[in-house]
C-alpha cells in the first residue's frame, strides 16, 4: 500500500502532542498587578519626597552661603551633600510621571534624567561617607586635622568624589534608552550584548558602592570616635554618641532593605532563584524599599545640619529675617553675631568642644 493512502493520523498526533507540550511549558511571568500598584502609589510618594527634599536641601544651601560662608571642610561637604540630594530629587517628578503613565520626554531626557538620578544617588552616599571621615579626623586625630581639614582639601576631595560618582554612573548613561513595546514607551537600561552579565554587574555595583563600602567606613569611623569620646570627660559626649547612633541606624534602616532586595534581584538574574511569585513580590519590594531609600535624602538636612545648635540658630534667624525660605534676606546684620570665630593654635578642651559642635 502506498504510504499516502494511509490515514493522516501522524499529523494529527503531532499537532495534539505539540499543543499539550506548549500547554505544559511555564507561562510568562506577568506583572500587571505590580505596574498597577506603582501607577497608583508611586506618583504621590515621589511628589512628597520631591517637595520635602527640595525644601530642606535648598534651605541648607541658602544658610551655608548666607551664614557659614564655606569656611571649613565640613561646610564644603554639607554643601555638596545638599547639591547631591537636589540632583537626586529633581529627577523624581520625571519618574513620578513615568510611573503614572509612560515615558513621554524623549531619548535625550531619558539618558540625562537616568544619569542625573545615578550621579545624585552615588554622590550623596559618597559625601555621607566623607562626612564620617571628616568627623573621625576632627575627633580622633584632632591635631592632624588642623592641617588636613582645610577648605582647600575639602574642595579637592569633593571634586574627586564627583568624578568617581560620574564614572560610576556612566553605564546608566550609556545603556539607558527609550523604546516602545506593546504601545507603551519605556525608559530604562537595556544591555544588548551579555545582558545578564551587565545587569548583574550594575546591581552588584549598587550593593557595593551604595551599602557595603560606605557602611564599612561609617562603622570604622564612628566606632573609633566613640572609643575616643569614652576617654574624654566632656559634657557633650552623650549628645555626640546619640547623634552617631542616630546617623548609623537611620542609614541602615533606609538603605539596607533596598540593597537586600537588589541582591535578591541579582540572584533572580543569575537564575539562582526561579519563581514567578517571588519575582512579583520582589517587584513590589523594589518599589517600596526604593521609595523608603528616597526619603533618606529628605532626612540628610536634619541629620547633618539642623541637629547642630549653631545651625538651628541660623535657621531660626533665617526665617525671622526672610519673608520666605527661598528669598534673600534683607537684614544681614546677624552675620556680625557669628563672624567672631578665632582659630586656636593648639588642641585644647575648647577645641574639642568646637569639633563636637561643628563636626558632629
Amino acid at each position: 500500500m502506498n504510504p499516502t493512502d494511509l490515514p493522516d493520523t501522524t499529523l494529527d498526533e503531532s499537532i495534539y502532542s505539540n499543543y499539550y507540550l506548549y500547554d505544559s511549558l511555564p507561562k510568562p511571568c506577568t506583572k500587571d498587578g505590580v505596574k498597577a500598584f506603582g501607577k497608583l502609589f508611586l506618583p504621590p510618594l515621589y511628589s512628597l519626597v520631591f517637595l520635602l527634599g527640595l525644601l530642606g536641601n535648598s534651605v541648607v544651601v541658602l544658610v551655608l552661603f548666607k551664614y557659614k560662608r564655606l569656611k571649613s571642610m565640613t561646610d564644603v561637604y554639607l554643601l555638596n551633600l545638599a547639591i547631591s540630594d537636589l540632583l537626586f530629587v529633581l529627577s523624581l517628578p520625571f519618574w513620578g510621571y513615568y510611573a503614572a503613565d509612560q515615558w513621554v520626554f524623549g531619548l535625550g531626557l531619558c539618558k540625562f534624567i537616568y544619569w542625573m538620578y545615578l550621579v545624585g544617588f552615588y554622590s550623596g552616599i559618597f559625601f555621607i561617607m566623607l562626612m564620617s571621615i571628616d568627623r573621625y579626623l576632627a575627633i580622633v586625630h584632632a591635631v592632624f586635622s588642623l592641617r588636613a581639614r582645610t577648605l582647600t582639601y575639602g574642595v579637592i576631595t569633593s571634586l574627586v568624589t564627583w568624578s568617581v560618582a560620574i564614572f560610576a554612573s556612566l553605564p546608566g548613561l550609556l545603556f539607558s534608552t527609550c523604546y516602545t513595546e506593546r504601545n507603551h514607551t519605556y525608559c530604562q537600561a537595556r544591555f544588548s550584548v551579555n545582558s545578564t552579565t551587565w545587569k548583574v554587574l550594575s546591581l552588584l555595583e549598587i550593593n557595593v558602592l551604595g551599602l557595603v563600602v560606605p557602611l564599612a567606613v561609617m562603622l570604622f569611623c564612628y566606632s573609633m570616635i566613640i572609643r575616643t569620646l569614652q576617654n574624654c570627660k566632656n559634657e557633650k559626649r552623650s549628645k555626640a554618641v546619640k547623634m552617631i547612633f542616630t546617623v548609623v541606624v537611620l542609614f541602615l534602616c533606609f538603605w539596607t532593605p533596598y540593597n537586600v532586595v537588589i541582591f535578591l534581584e541579582t540572584l533572580v538574574e543569575l537564575e539562582v532563584l526561579q519563581d514567578c511569585t517571588l519575582e512579583r513580590y520582589l517587584e513590589y519590594a523594589i518599589q517600596a524599599t526604593e521609595t523608603l531609600a528616597f526619603v533618606h535624602c529628605c532626612l540628610n538636612p536634619v541629620i547633618y545640619f539642623f541637629l547642630g545648635l549653631k545651625f538651628r540658630k541660623y535657621i531660626v534667624q533665617l526665617f525671622k529675617t526672610c519673608s520666605g525660605p527661598f528669598v534673600l534676606c534683607r537684614d544681614c546684620g546677624i552675620l556680625r553675631l557669628y563672624s567672631a570665630e578665632t582659630p586656636s593654635s593648639s588642641y585644647t578642651q575648647s577645641t574639642m568642644d568646637h569639633d563636637l559642635h561643628d563636626a558632629l
